[in-house]
């Protein structure tokens, strides 16, 4: 697809700022913030920024392709979507426009079972080229049947989110009444009516749901009864026993996000899987844990060879995927900066922010004579 850039937002900064403008507060802080003293959160950042690459002028060079291969499909571009819970809360609609935008520009997304389009319609949109983030229900009968319908809707991988067995504090959240149950304060009505358009395409849309679980709700639920629904459905942990359950119902490509050690690592091998998603949840879960690249890299040293490791939380552009790529990332994603870039310009944010990552990546690799995404490891300085 043609690279488009919007000259008004050239840069990932550029497009934060400008939603944090569109979004009313308690929308734009809950995508914005991390958990507890948002030291993680800051981590991601800061680690990711301390990992320089060397240049090579004077080797002979031709040039760059970003094309990359992944569990036997070619992606344009070494970079997805991930999932992100409630977008459609941040920006109405988010969901379906970033899966268009991934399906036209061959990068994958990934749908969160909390996020607020079904996996059928997204299915839809994407012509079933997707990627499908489990939440670990408690209840065998509900996952098994999640599951089968991401078969049938043509999932290409399906990821089960590992680092959520408690929900994390996040301060900003509970302030802004989205806690659980979530609250309507008169704050936020005031927010509300200050952003016109947010709330004119929420009325048009209709008020955010969780549409993939939606089936499995009781009817008439008031926000106390939905918080112990919610409660009640995710806080399974996942173990051994349960991951080998869904890899035997699951036949496609199974990858696990958010394991970060080892153990857990050896453990995923054994049990079949075929990828891993090194991620702390973007520091929303575990204020006082490491950042995502630095078990990353560590992880894609030891056990890069038995699996696939990938990456996410914390990278924004560019520069990031560059970065964790030369660390030793065979994949990465990014949630945030994309709803940045739907909060910015609403549908066009997709196809603006993919065509702007695409294009700082393939300025860092013709910088750094850097000719196909697997030949960054020799530029990272150690």
């Amino acid at each position: 697809m043609e690279i488009k850039i919007n000259t008004k937002y050239p840069s990932m900064d550029d497009l934060r700022k400008r939603a944090m403008v569109k979004m009313p507060k308690f929308a734009f802080e809950y995508l914005d913030g991390g958990c507890n003293e948002d030291i993680n959160l800051d981590k991601n950042r800061t680690d990711l920024q301390k990992i320089e690459l060397m240049p090579q002028y004077l080797s002979k060079f031709d040039k760059s392709s970003m094309e990359t291969e992944l569990f036997g499909k070619t992606y344009s571009a070494p970079f997805g979507i991930a999932p992100v819970g409630l977008q459609g809360l941040m920006w109405p609609n988010a969901p379906e426009i970033l899966a268009k935008a991934a399906k036209d520009h061959n990068v994958p997304f990934i749908l969160s079972t909390v996020t607020t389009t079904s996996i059928e319609r997204i299915s839809e949109i994407t012509e079933g080229d997707f990627w499908f983030q489990l939440y670990h229900p408690t209840a065998e009968d509900v996952k098994r049947d999640v599951i089968d319908r991401a078969e049938k809707a043509g999932c290409d991988v399906l990821v089960i989110l590992a680092d959520v067995p408690t929900f994390g504090v996040r301060p900003r959240d509970t302030r802004n009444g989205l806690g659980m149950p979530p609250r309507m304060t008169l704050k936020n009505i005031i927010e509300v009516l200050k952003h016109p358009h947010w709330a004119a395409l929420t009325l048009k849309h209709g008020q955010p749901n969780f549409e993939t679980m939606a089936k499995y709700m009781p009817k008439g639920m008031n926000l106390q009864q939905l918080a112990q629904f919610m409660d009640a459905t995710f806080t399974g942990r996942l173990n051994e026993e349960r991951i080998a359950s869904i890899r035997e119902q699951w036949k496609g490509k199974l990858v696990i996000k958010g394991v970060v050690s080892e153990e857990d690592t050896e453990k995923a091998i054994k049990l079949g899987v075929d990828g891993l998603i090194v991620s702390n949840h973007g520091g929303r879960q575990l204020d006082a844990g490491q950042s995502s690249i630095v078990p990353m890299t560590n992880l894609a040293e030891k056990y890069g060879d038995q699996i696939k490791i990938m990456v996410d939380s914390g990278l924004r552009g560019g520069p990031d995927i560059a970065r964790a790529m030369a660390s030793g990332a065979e994949f990465t994603f990014m949630g945030r900066s994309f709803m940045y870039g739907v909060g910015a310009l609403g549908k066009e944010g997709g196809n603006h922010t993919i065509s702007l990552m695409k294009r700082e990546l393939q300025q860092v690799m013709e910088q750094i004579c850097c000719q196909h995404t697997g030949a960054f490891k020799p530029h990272l300085i150690k």
